[in-house]
């Protein structure tokens, strides 16, 4: 044997045999290990199932009828649109309370979505009378009712419709 070899088993047979079961790399290997056995073999989360939204029920509203969903006191808010009532309850932050869209909560909203405006007067006094008829909107104000419409009706649940008082009662 010559002398690098002689002193090469030298060096070997000092070392003890342990410090090298403990290096890094086997350590990152044994912990990745134990990680995918843990993972294959632990118990699965468990999984709530999620409630039903309750069962929407279609009925007629007249304008008086369809005045206390307008969000306030955690009351629903519902919005008619020629004739059409939505569920806009999930766009709460807009037609409810403090929303932009406030005014038309609980009410016929059809005449101030045609005319962009959002101002009391865009709105039917007279709850007991015959509903707007919307028959003086020019080509635009129609055009932009109908967009209204169709996006709500893509985006909110119909749960009625609006009819008089008038219409209500002959309707009994």
């Amino acid at each position: 044997m010559d002398y690098v070899e002689q002193r090469m088993t030298e060096e070997a047979a000092k070392a003890p045999a342990s410090d090298s079961l403990f290096t890094p790399l086997n350590v990152i290997l044994v912990s990745a290990v134990v990680y995918v056995v843990y993972t294959l073999f632990r118990a699965p989360a468990k999984h709530e199932i999620p409630k039903p939204p309750s069962p929407v029920v279609f009925r007629t509203y007249t304008p008086r009828t369809l005045l206390p969903f307008n969000g306030e006191n955690g009351s629903p808010v519902f919005m008619a649109v020629r004739g059409r009532v939505f569920d806009v309850s999930t766009g709460r932050n807009f037609y409810g309370p403090g929303g932009p869209y406030a005014n038309f909560a609980g009410r016929d909203a059809s005449r101030g979505l045609a005319s962009h405006s959002f101002d009391e007067d865009m709105l039917t006094k007279d709850l007991d009378g015959p509903l707007d008829p919307l028959e003086d909107l020019d080509a635009e104000q129609i055009e932009a009712v109908e967009g209204w419409e169709a996006r709500f009706t893509e985006k909110y649940e119909v749960v009625g419709r609006l009819v008089s008082v008038a219409d209500f009662e002959t309707q009994k």
